[in-house]
């Protein structure tokens, strides 16, 4: 993959979503529905995290609680930076998992959080912070507070905040793709960080409203809204059939699913 110019600059990045299911996973643990049920393998989904992979350098987008499979089934290398949209344990709870890479690449991981999320990962991750002295390993991080723009392995993000019922929750803008998850509603001036996309990924959870989350029928409004040339949705549940949705869904949008990869450019 070409993804530096002549000036070594990143020009594109190689996006992979990791994980497409919501917070209890699909198939969700004791359920017989159909979704739950199928034999398509993009009705399996693990909890939400994207992948950014440029140059040999790797940022993930949230450490789910299926990290580990995610990163060995994506043939993940190394880690160079984690970024995370909200401390939900979701989104959070795989962190513990990166203690390979620090310990191949004898390195702290640089992660970069909003406040509220930095303050939770440190409660949920105590011994991580503690300080006491230890026979096992815990993960080396450098702990980063989103306070606007910023670079991580030599990609430029631009934060794209969002409400998540109560929760202020960040998207990430990256050259001509965003993403932003588990969102009730983006306010105005996010929209208009949103403008200009080669690709969209956002969450549709379902088509029956939920008070935390984007429905089907909203993201589409916002899909229309921005104008990305795509949209990939994610964060779905079991009642979304992957190939029964994407029939009833307009040309340009459809469902992510795990492994789901392609291009982006940063420019």
């Amino acid at each position: 993959m070409h993804s530096h110019s002549e000036s070594g600059r990143v020009v594109s990045v190689r996006l992979t979503m990791l994980g497409s299911g919501t917070s209890m996973g699909v198939p969700s643990l004791g359920c017989q529905c159909q979704v739950c049920r199928s034999d398509d393998p993009r009705d399996n989904r693990t909890r939400p995290s994207i992948l950014l992979s440029a140059d040999g350098r790797n940022v993930l987008i949230d450490t789910s609680p299926d990290f580990r499979q995610q990163a060995l089934r994506a043939g993940m290398r190394r880690l160079d930076a984690v970024l995370f949209t909200h401390g939900h344990a979701d989104h959070i709870l795989g962190l513990d998992d990166i203690r390979p890479f620090n310990l191949q690449q004898r390195q702290h991981v640089p992660v970069f959080a909003n406040a509220s999320t930095l303050q939770i990962l440190r409660r949920t991750f105590a011994y991580i912070f503690d300080e006491a002295p230890t026979l096992s390993t815990v993960p080396a991080v450098d702990l980063r507070e989103i306070n606007g723009p910023f670079e991580a392995a030599g990609v430029n993000f631009q934060p794209v905040p969002a409400r998540h019922g109560n929760t202020e929750v960040l998207g990430f803008r990256f050259g001509r793709a965003a993403y932003v998850t588990d969102f009730s509603e983006i306010p105005p001036a996010s929209l208009e960080l949103l403008r200009g996309l080669d690709d969209l990924i956002l969450s549709a959870l379902r088509d029956k409203p939920h008070p935390m989350h984007s429905t089907v029928a909203n993201s589409l409004e916002i899909v229309r809204a921005v104008a990305p040339r795509r949209a990939w949705f994610t964060h779905i549940c079991h009642d979304l059939p992957h190939e029964a949705t994407n029939a009833r869904l307009p040309e340009n949008v459809r469902l992510g699913y795990d492994g789901l990869s392609f291009e982006v450019a940063l420019r």
